[in-house]
């Protein structure tokens, strides 16, 4: 018999079957076990490839990582640092609400992870750039992960039940519309998204101003208002 012009298994495809897997069921579905019968391998197979499952985990989330939009920190992109921050988080959050099972693992750091190193290094470059410290930079892309990492983790809406007799206005006589909230989740959650994310830039923007001429010469020209992407 001719053998298969492709491997049997290889990286791609345990990464693919284990992201499945994650969104699907989440990060307690994943075993070499189980990835190996979805494969149709044999289980010590899957250790030509990774040592462990924590290593199988790693790779599914530095392949979210690797969804995330880093255009905006280019040197020749246009945008000023705050609409770059602005479209990164929008991104970042974008893949990482795709997949949110795999937020955990992701909100640890990128640790050795390329794709994540690479988020981190341009994230910091684009602010240093722009006139930041590298000390604020550094700032500036933690507190950036924070806030959207706890916005992907979960939904504020979706944490609301849809009966509205949950909610007796003895007990709680502002949540009348709470019932409502879970079929407005999409709307809630990228709204509320919206408007921290814009709290936290016009605050950025007042500690950039406070820089004064000491920031560098990349960093000197006006601050545009991010576009709305709500």
């Amino acid at each position: 018999m001719a053998r298969p012009r492709k491997p049997l298994l290889s990286r791609e495809r345990i990464i693919e079957a284990a992201s499945a897997l994650v969104d699907s069921e989440g990060l307690g579905a994943v075993s070499t076990r189980r990835l190996a019968a979805e494969l149709g391998v044999s289980g010590p197979s899957l250790y030509n490839h990774f040592r462990n499952k924590d290593e199988i985990l790693d790779a599914v989330a530095d392949s979210v990582s690797a969804q995330v939009d880093l255009s905006m920190f280019d040197e020749s992109d246009p945008r000023d640092w705050a609409t770059a921050l602005h479209d990164w988080a929008v991104s970042y959050r974008a893949a990482l609400a795709a997949h949110p099972h795999i937020v955990p693992v992701l909100a640890q750091g990128p640790g050795r992870r390329p794709a994540g190193l690479r988020v981190a290094d341009a994230a910091f470059g684009g602010m240093v750039r722009a006139g930041w410290p590298p000390a604020q930079a550094t700032y500036i892309g933690a507190l950036t992960r924070y806030f959207v990492t706890g916005s992907a983790l979960g939904s504020f809406a979706r944490g609301f039940v849809d009966d509205e007799t949950a909610y007796d206005p003895t007990d709680y006589p502002h949540l009348g519309q709470a019932h409502l909230l879970a079929d407005r989740r999409q709307q809630v959650d990228e709204g509320a998204f919206e408007t921290g994310l814009r709290a936290l830039l016009d605050g950025l923007a007042l500690q950039y101003e406070q820089l004064g001429p000491g920031r560098t010469a990349a960093g000197t020209g006006t601050v545009r208002h991010p576009p709305n992407s709500g």
